[in-house]
């Protein structure tokens, strides 16, 4: 298999290194990736989808051994479609709740931000 995408060219796409593709691979998250003729890895373009989706669910607080979960099943093929969904579901009802906590926090500071504004005017002290 000398087509595909080499590691390097794949870690650039994206965006995470070789090393982490390679931690990826070996932990399950990427299925075993084709090889060259030579022994270097060769992504596919399908390859790309899932570690963008990956990306996504690490970026939004998954930890790592719920992704190996979702992976697995993902293996599984659609026999495991409502537990993967199921997964999902749980996933984005603890971003919705992050993203509240956060609303909560934001308005928070923003309110103490007022109040120093309002203490720097009444004390003649305007921001430039």
């Amino acid at each position: 298999m000398d087509t595909g995408i080499p590691i390097r060219a794949f870690a650039a796409r994206t965006g995470l290194s070789a090393h982490t593709l390679r931690y990826y691979e070996r932990i399950g998250l990427l299925d075993p990736v084709g090889r060259a003729s030579s022994g270097h890895r060769r992504y596919l373009a399908g390859d790309l989808a899932w570690v963008e989706f990956l990306t996504r669910l690490r970026a939004t607080g998954m930890p790592v051994r719920v992704m190996q979960r979702f992976a697995a099943l993902r293996r599984h093929g659609d026999r495991t479609l409502p537990e993967r969904r199921e997964l999902l579901e749980a996933h984005q009802r603890d971003i919705e709740q992050h993203l509240a906590d956060l609303q909560v926090n934001l308005a928070a500071i923003t309110e103490k931000i007022q109040h120093y504004r309002d203490l720097e005017v009444s004390n003649g002290q305007h921001g430039e």
